[in-house]
């Protein structure tokens, strides 16, 4: 089942997500319709609360082939499953990254964020697991992350380019 996502300024996406107790037959089905909505979308992340949904679950698949975001190059057993994360280490050493949002479409920016990060988290079934990563699936992770605290991308930006990005939107919606 493809969703649709939730679109800014809708304000399901300011809500902080609820961490996930039960991991049953529910959550697996909420985990493949998720993954199949990245795929329709063009993502290469989606967490539950893009599409309504205020668990604590996300999903990263960084594409094999960088030129496509498409099932063969985001083939469904390299996608990451990442439920009740939690980062453990934050480097002090900061990265630019251009980023984007399957919530915000169309809009991209560089965003600085933490170079490496260690997570701790579950996977569908409850084990836990860490991952560590300083390449763009750390990038993905933290823009991920900070969904499920009902924060947004943009919301990194000077007060400037917020504005600008805002009255842009703003046209963009009319």
């Amino acid at each position: 089942m493809v969703y649709d996502i939730v679109v800014y300024p809708d304000r399901r996406l300011k809500i902080v997500s609820e961490e996930v107790m039960v991991f049953d037959d529910n959550l697996h089905m909420l985990l493949d319709n998720m993954y199949e909505t990245m795929i329709v979308k063009n993502g290469v992340g989606l967490a539950a609360i893009q599409i309504g949904i205020s668990k604590r679950v996300l999903i990263v698949n960084i594409p094999i082939d960088s030129d496509e975001n498409d099932a063969q190059s985001q083939p469904k057993d390299n996608t990451l499953e990442i439920i009740n994360p939690i980062i453990t280490y934050r480097s002090e050493e900061m990265k630019k990254f251009q980023e984007g949002c399957l919530s915000i479409p169309g809009f991209y920016e560089d965003i600085e964020r933490h170079a490496m990060v260690t997570i701790e988290y579950q996977d569908r079934y409850g084990k836990k697991f860490t991952i560590e990563d300083d390449e763009f699936l750390a990038v993905a992770l933290q823009h991920e992350m900070d969904h499920l605290d009902g924060k947004l991308f943009v919301e990194k930006l000077s007060y400037m380019k917020r504005k600008k990005f805002e009255k842009e939107w703003k046209k963009r919606d009319k």
